[in-house]
């Protein structure tokens, strides 16, 4: 029997998930009775938006020309945020299906999944799929997919998720033209893990793909970028059901159950060995995943102490049962002057956030309230160290800093032409260089940007949507950490720095965010018996200013003629008591206001 390890990539809403689920009904894994729509994703979340979160392998078998294949395929995520599980889905297989919709063409994801599949010398599929609907163009967008990433119009297979007009071919093509799995270049074992889920009653389940030698249950194990060792007690694999196998050999794709508790001791692409007998060397390609966008949850409360502590441990438990599932999303005790103790969270991008986010409302039955995101620095001091920091309120004295580094990213939007102006001057104004332009077909273009991260996070997506009218698409990925004019902004009001508030932000702009700032503290702010000021400052220099005038009783009501010297009189007499209660008078901010501010912050 030959093997075939394959992945299933594309931008978000092209069809991924349809296409796994007619090749699992076309290769005869399910019944016409048991299928259903988006039979690999498990979570009622994905099934609500239509996109895959965590990714899931399946062992099927079909027959070519007499010839019986055993099929290994890997349905991955499709958003950027996910991009390091997608690159080690990757390196577990030798093809790639690269789907693209007949109606919408090449997208931003689609270009950056192809690159990472032809990086990991991945052999490439292109399929273009939805060819039932009125709208598709398969034509257009195969002479687009050889224009952009360079594969031959001719070789692209298309096909109808949905109707199942084209699988046959497809999975003729799956058998003939992608190739054998490589070699083993040891006896040892060597397996690379691509990714893992909790179960509550087995402990976390590990999926991997053997590259050299073979595993089977009751064998020692250890994960050579962690250094744990764990007793094999099942071994299987998904064919979708789960099917227990006591050995898995070379080029198989599998589960491995081995009594772990915790899911942060699994890491996407570790290698797994025999502890008796390891291997010399770990696969190439491991490292850590890395957050990218940070910030704070706390519970949303009520006045009563003891529900504040009750709704607390309720985001507490919840955050905890979130982090078994799902490693890569991190989190440490935070407390704030304003909203209490909460919890700095860490993700890998903005969309894992948003899906956090909701887990934890959903599954723990908890409201969150969730301040402005941010990102991480790297911040260089005087004595040669540096310091990574995720809140402004960490960052070391200004006379210790010797240079702020922030993260850049390349950004590629793909947008109809008529929108390249405004998209450009968007760029401009968020401190973006740029760096190409390319033609992909008739009527849009792709632009390729550097851009600081902390730019694109808060509504550039949103802005790039309405400004294509929705056509517009951007993938982006991390370059480096480069040094910028940086400097924190420190919100004051009545004189006393208040530290929740303050900000990391370039000077050219600082002026422009804190306006914003005091503008909507203002507002929040109720008005006492003496006047009150707002001001932004980077370091003693302030840059902005609103006042909050004082509320002012008549103290001349009663006088109704008389001389003007006992009017003055009682005006100097407020006067002084006024100065007198703005020195000692403290100023209520309401959390309502730290809410305004922290969740609008731009």
């Amino acid at each position: 029997m030959k093997t075939r390890n394959f992945s299933i990539i594309a931008h978000i809403d092209h069809g991924k998930s349809t296409l796994a689920d007619r090749l699992l009904q076309a290769t005869n894994a399910v019944s016409e009775r048991e299928a259903r729509d988006q039979l690999l994703d498990s979570m009622d979340l994905e099934r609500e938006r239509g996109i895959t979160i965590k990714a899931s392998a399946v062992t099927v078998h079909h027959t070519v020309g007499g010839e019986r294949y055993q099929l290994n395929f890997i349905d991955t995520p499709g958003h950027v945020d996910f991009n390091y599980e997608v690159s080690r889905a990757l390196s577990a297989c030798e093809g790639a299906l690269l789907v693209v919709d007949s109606t919408q063409g090449v997208q931003a994801q689609t270009v950056a999944n192809a690159y990472l599949a032809i990086t990991n010398d991945v052999e490439l599929i292109p399929v273009v799929n939805k060819i039932d609907l009125p709208a598709a163009d398969p034509d257009r967008v195969a002479m687009e997919i050889e224009q952009v990433l360079g594969l031959p119009a001719e070789d692209c297979i298309y096909v109808s998720a949905k109707t199942g007009r084209g699988i046959p071919e497809l999975l003729e093509a799956i058998c003939t033209r992608l190739p054998e799995p490589r070699p083993a270049k040891t006896t040892k074992l060597r397996a690379l893990i691509f990714d893992s889920i909790y179960d509550d009653y087995r402990g976390v389940i590990v999926y991997f793909r053997v590259f050299d030698g073979s595993i089977k249950t009751g064998d020692r194990v250890r994960m050579m970028g962690t250094g744990r060792t764990y007793t094999v007690t099942e071994l299987g694999r998904y064919t979708p059901r789960p099917q227990k196998v006591d050995r898995l050999g070379h080029a198989e794709v599998g589960t491995m159950v081995a009594s772990i508790r915790n899911l942060s001791d699994v890491r996407v692409g570790d290698t797994i060995t025999l502890e008796a007998d390891p291997a010399a060397e770990p696969l190439p390609g491991y490292e850590e995943p890395r957050q990218m966008v940070f910030c704070d949850f706390y519970p949303s409360t009520g006045d009563v102490e003891g529900g504040r502590k009750a709704d607390f441990e309720s985001l507490r438990e919840a955050i905890e049962k979130l982090h078994l599932n799902d490693a890569s999303f991190t989190f440490q005790t935070q407390h704030s002057e304003a909203l209490g103790f909460g919890f700095r969270c860490g993700f890998l991008g903005l969309l894992h956030m948003d899906i956090v986010q909701e887990r934890i409302e959903r599954e723990g039955g908890v409201e969150v309230v969730q301040t402005a995101p941010t990102v991480s620095y790297l911040v260089d001091l005087h004595d040669g160290t540096t310091v990574e920091i995720h809140n402004p309120a960490d960052l070391p004295d200004a006379t210790k800093i010797a240079a702020i580094r922030e993260p850049i990213v390349r950004v590629e939007i793909i947008c109809p032409t008529e929108s390249i102006g405004d998209l450009m001057a968007l760029c401009e104004g968020r401190r973006g260089i740029f760096k190409s332009q390319k033609f992909v077909s008739d009527g849009r273009q792709m632009l390729e940007y550097e851009l600081p991260l902390a730019e694109i996070i808060y509504d550039f997506y949103d802005k790039l949507k309405s400004m294509t009218r929705g056509y517009g698409t951007m993938d982006y990925e991390l370059l480096e950490y480069r040094a910028a004019d940086l400097a924190k902004v420190s919100i004051l009001v009545n004189g006393s720095p208040v530290e929740a508030l303050s900000l990391i932000a370039h000077r050219s702009n600082a002026e422009l965010r804190s306006r914003a700032i005091l503008a909507r503290l203002k507002k929040q702010i109720d008005r006492h018996q003496f006047e009150i000021p707002l001001q932004a400052a980077i370091g003693s220099r302030i840059i902005a200013r609103e006042t909050i005038k004082a509320v002012r009783k008549n103290v001349l009501a009663k006088c109704y003629g008389g001389d003007v010297s006992r009017k003055r009189k009682l005006l100097e007499k407020q006067k002084e008591g006024k100065k007198r209660m703005k020195m000692v008078g403290s100023v209520n901010i309401p959390q309502e206001a730290f809410l305004a501010v922290l969740e609008q912050s731009e």
